[in-house]
């Protein structure tokens, strides 16, 4: 008892700093350095402090003396005073009909606004509301409203309140507009110095309703077994100059965004639709991997530099396939011979030892009013593949080249590369284990060929998505960087991006500096060009960010999928599907729902059949009484119960195990 009035007494007026983080009940926790421990903050203790703040504490040891608790002092800094929510303004929620109340899921508290200040606001929009105080004697803040996005779970307001709560411009500027439509006006195709391609055979392969043509393939046959094969890559480094107000957008927003429906695109519309864009029948100007090769798929002669090229047709991925599938349609010999090289290219990579892993990508068709009326689950095809093949070909060996002098010996030359780490061993090992109760097994010490076959092993398996996904998150993420450690994945030593430079900053960075070692000793061109290198700590910290903003991206993608999923879903609730266990918690499973791809949960104790309660091993869970076991991947029946689009959550309920 003496040792803990001592310790108690020790630390009673203890100060510290530190970020709280405020759970949806309302009580807290604020990392102390001191401890390296999380000291725990009463829901009455918070003082007025939101989820993210910078705040001052005292904290002290328990009664029990065994448990850190603290109370907030002061709120040195807002992470934010702005909240995207919905407003409710029914009579349940508008307080003695002086606030109308935003309701959101970032912090713990509703924001109250004036009735008076709420003119033009209608109950269920969605806002940004800021807050401008927060009284004592109120237990919620006050604020006003920003920005009024629409009606809440409608397309657009998603669309633009996502793209706000993550930062993201989503307009141009009418300066920026204006300056690319100088650039636009002010074209003159310039051929000098550029290699013409426009009298061989040239077209594009892209989605049925593509704007933004980055590449094009051209095919001519040199002698009876060397064919000559140009990939052509839009040469948007010559329209946007580095350092302009142009270039400075784009390095900003650094990738186009792609949601399902609408583009918001990293150059105007003027620029990636259009001048840039590598459009039929019109003489346009490109950056291009040029080489020949045998019968054999023996790359026999390579050529990099600036062409100008005239694509005489414009493919969807549908059009290719039905020409390979039938051999037969418009330049059908061009085609299927550039599939049979793909086949070639792909033999190789995985005797390499690439993965081979590709993932069903969901679509959806939309109505006119933007709701989702249909879902297909595509898959790659041929035609898919022989794009892909021949812009990894064209990647890789533009990296070679910069990274390699003749003798293949590396070269002191820097650039901007797509690497890729080796997988993290915690999770190999935690895909190894979860994938034993289902009959598979991984070999850590042949690790890309036994996961390969694994890959194989599951292909059509109801638990085929499940394992796909354990892969990938058991995968490093691929960045970019100017220190090249190889890309594991693809099994490159060298690799880096340069054929989507319409959506992509980082290949407009491959350009410049590609086109920098290519002209370094011609005095001619660099007359004309801008042609002297930052440090490699500029075009690092460019990598950098490249591989930030393309994170992001990909988190604000995932997260409209799955609002158009969960709005699509909402129509079947009350009907029975098949899913697979994705995963547990202590009180939730989470279901992939086979049909559409997309998850679910079930409350354990909604349960009838019996009370379930999570293994120690967190993944399987045990009944209490019957002493059933349901582990991750296997397959159950569930009911469609309610979806919260608001919240992108779909609720289940259990209906009984498979056989």
């Amino acid at each position: 008892m003496k040792k803990e009035r001592k310790i108690r007494k020790k630390h009673y007026n203890n100060l510290s700093t530190g970020f709280i983080k405020i759970t949806s009940h309302g009580y807290a926790f604020v990392y102390v350095d001191e401890f390296e421990k999380d000291v725990f903050i009463p829901k009455n203790k918070t003082n007025r402090a939101l989820k993210g703040d910078f705040v001052k504490i005292r904290f002290y040891h328990n009664r029990k003396g065994m448990k850190m608790e603290g109370e907030v002092l002061k709120v040195i800094k807002r992470k934010t005073k702005q909240f995207i929510g919905i407003l409710k303004l029914d009579v349940q929620s508008v307080q003695s009909n002086k606030y109308g109340i935003v309701h959101n899921n970032i912090i713990h508290v509703d924001i109250l606004v004036p009735i008076q200040k709420l003119e033009k606001c209608h109950h269920n929009n969605k806002v940004l509301v800021q807050i401008i105080s927060w009284p004592k004697k109120f237990k919620n803040p006050l604020g006003k409203i920003v920005k009024i996005f629409g009606p809440s779970g409608e397309y657009k307001t998603e669309i633009f309140s996502l793209l706000e709560e993550y930062g993201i411009s989503y307009k141009f500027s009418e300066e920026m507009e204006n300056e690319a439509k100088k650039i636009f006006y002010k074209e003159i195709l310039d051929v000098n110095f550029r290699k013409d391609m426009r009298d061989v055979n040239t077209f594009t392969i892209d989605p049925l309703n593509a704007q933004d043509f980055d590449d094009a393939l051209s095919i001519r046959k040199l002698n009876s077994d060397t064919w000559e094969i140009g990939v052509h890559i839009s040469d948007v480094s010559h329209y946007i100059k580095e350092g302009s107000l142009l270039d400075q957008e784009a390095y900003s927003r650094a990738t186009s965004i792609y949601f399902v429906g609408e583009v918001i695109p990293m150059l105007p519309k003027i620029l990636s639709n259009d001048l840039c864009s590598l459009q039929p029948k019109k003489d346009k100007l490109s950056f291009s991997y040029i080489f020949n090769i045998d019968s054999r798929g023996r790359i026999l002669k390579n050529w990099f530099g600036k062409t100008i090229i005239r694509s005489d047709k414009k493919f969807s991925y549908d059009e290719v396939q039905c020409i390979i599938d039938q051999k037969k349609g418009d330049y059908c010999e061009d085609i299927y011979r550039l599939f049979l090289f793909s086949k070639i290219l792909i033999q190789n990579r995985l005797k390499n030892g690439a993965l081979f892993l590709e993932k069903v990508e969901i679509k959806f068709r939309l109505d006119d009013k933007n709701n989702p009326i249909d879902l297909l689950l595509e898959k790659n095809n041929d035609a898919h593949r022989l794009i892909e093949e021949f812009m990894l070909l064209t990647n890789r060996k533009i990296s070679e080249f910069v990274s390699l002098n003749f003798e293949g010996i590396p070269s002191n030359k820097f650039y901007i590369y797509r690497v890729h780490d080796v997988p993290d061993f915690q999770k190999i090992f935690f895909l190894k284990k979860i994938i034993e109760p289902l009959g598979y097994f991984l070999d850590l010490k042949n690790l890309k060929n036994s996961i390969n076959y694994l890959l194989k092993q599951i292909r059509g398996k109801p638990e085929q998505n499940m394992i796909e996904n354990l892969i990938l998150r058991a995968m490093s993420k691929a960045k970019y960087s100017t220190n090249n450690i190889g890309h594991y994945g693809l099994s490159f030593i060298y690799y880096t991006h340069f054929t989507s430079p319409i959506r992509r900053y980082s290949d407009i960075i491959a350009h410049r500096l590609l086109y920098h070692y290519l002209t370094i000793n011609d005095e001619i061109k660099n007359k004309n060009e801008k042609n002297k290198l930052n440090t490699i700590e500029f075009y690092e910290k460019q990598s950098q960010y490249c591989s930030y903003k393309e994170r992001l991206v990909i988190d604000v993608e995932r997260e409209f999928l799955k609002y158009i999923q969960v709005k699509y879903i909402k129509k079947f609730i009350g009907k029975e599907f098949y899913g697979i266990i994705t995963g547990f918690t202590d009180w939730s499973i989470y279901i992939d729902l086979l049909l559409f791809q997309t998850e679910g949960m079930v409350r354990l104790r909604d349960i009838k059949e019996d009370s379930y309660i999570l293994n120690s091993n967190n993944y399987s869970i045990i009944g209490k009484k019957k002493r059933k076991i349901y582990h991750l991947g296997d397959k159950v029946k569930v009911k469609l119960l309610d979806v919260n689009i608001e919240k992108k959550q779909i609720t289940l309920d259990w209906i009984n195990d498979i056989l």
